[in-house]
């Protein structure tokens, strides 16, 4: 379970009943993913993994701003070893948020920009604020937004992507729930409560069946459609064998509330 009396240094860690909120938290950096900050949040969410009470994970930020990418100042005169170690980091991260079996959803209250919109990419679910606003301008100081490519473009497409890497203008948050970056976009005042809101609509749910059926879904995503098939068929074959399958069966040919096992 997850150590709720380590005091991080960057960020924040509470948990709401069976939700966990990681809150991003250097609001006079503009919450810049610096290598420490990283490493924080990898050990954030690999407790968070252990944890079976919490359901469903929010990544929210302080500040106005959701995160401005990677901190520069780290960047400056290093050596080819040290920019491996921040990019390597950061992949790790990216793609443990996706591994663990809680859901995570991003509440985005400002601009996520870089690294920072790849982190709203990766995340599988976001709110976002009506005064949100997401870019990869990495091209504009010579630095291509190569990492936040991979993210980013899963996650609205080739054109759109290529727009925001090439371009580096700023996305405002209609167009980025147009696009598909966001799921919602809701007033200031509404986001922490339509993102808990969300939240508390997927912890309804077995906690085995959104973990399997997350595994699931990054698995299949990218694999021709007769191989996604033959996978997704054994899935959902092992999940009917499931407790939890077989009670919400019951309850609902029963017309009851299903009492989940999570086995």
């Amino acid at each position: 379970m997850i150590d709720t009396m380590r005091t991080y240094e960057m960020l924040e860690y509470a948990a709401e009943g069976d939700l966990g909120i990681v809150t991003l938290n250097r609001p006079d950096r503009r919450n810049a993913l610096s290598l420490d900050l990283l490493l924080e949040l990898i050990a954030c969410f690999k407790a968070i993994s252990e944890n079976k009470e919490i359901r469903v994970v929010i990544l929210a930020a302080a500040g106005k701003v959701f995160s401005s990418g990677h901190d520069l100042s780290e960047m400056v005169g290093r050596d080819i070893g040290s920019y491996r170690r921040l990019f390597d980091v950061c992949s790790e991260l990216m793609m443990l948020i996706q591994a663990i079996p809680q859901p995570v959803i991003a509440q985005v209250q400002g601009i996520a920009t870089a690294a920072g919109c790849q982190l709203v990419a990766t995340c599988d679910l976001a709110v976002a604020s009506d005064q949100a606003a997401f870019a990869t301008p990495g091209v504009k100081i010579g630095l291509f937004c190569t990492t936040p490519m991979v993210a980013l473009t899963r996650a609205i497409g080739r054109k759109r992507a290529l727009q925001m890497l090439l371009s580096g203008e700023m996305v405002n948050a209609a167009t980025a729930e147009d696009w598909g970056l966001v799921n919602l976009v809701v007033p200031t005042g509404e986001l922490t409560e339509s993102t808990r809101k969300l939240a508390r609509r997927i912890a309804d749910a077995s906690s085995l069946t959104i973990a399997l059926g997350k595994q699931a879904f990054y698995a299949q995503i990218d694999l021709d459609q007769p191989k996604a098939y033959a996978y997704a068929k054994e899935v959902m074959t092992m999940n009917s064998l499931a407790a939890d399958a077989q009670e919400g069966i019951g309850a609902f040919l029963e017309k009851r509330r299903p009492c989940w096992a999570g086995r």
